[in-house]
């Protein structure tokens, strides 16, 4: 182990990292920063229960969805409900349609495709 200095407190290091033989060539960023923005918040609209059951609903029913039929499945008032419906939508993971009073709410496929797209290349084993 070799000993590192910072901010004035004394840390542990493994030593094979304290040179670059063992290391190179080190990793390199395969993500656009842009990329990362956007998945991030993706998985950012989605880390609330509730959006991702309004998600599912949305995904299994082919079309539209009635603002007012989500609204029903869920014991929580109309504003909670238009505020998680407007963070996916923000997110890009769905859209709406005003048809007269109400909204309908559909999922974009290609929003879900890139976060598919991403978990499939992480979850492949990579080392060969």
């Amino acid at each position: 182990m070799a000993m590192d200095s910072v901010l004035g407190e004394t840390i542990e290091t493994d030593e094979c990292c304290a040179t670059t033989v063992c290391c190179a060539p080190g990793p390199v960023l395969g993500m656009a920063v842009e990329t990362a923005e956007t998945l991030a918040q993706l998985f950012k609209a989605i880390s609330s229960p509730v959006r991702v059951q309004m998600l599912d609903i949305l995904s299994r029913h082919a079309g539209e969805v009635c603002v007012c039929d989500i609204e029903n499945q869920f014991d929580l008032s109309q504003p909670t409900i238009s505020h998680h419906l407007g963070v996916l939508r923000k997110a890009g993971l769905v859209q709406s349609e005003q048809r007269g009073l109400w909204a309908f709410y559909f999922v974009r496929p290609a929003a879900l495709e890139q976060v598919r797209g991403w978990l499939a290349g992480i979850t492949t084993d990579k080392r060969g």
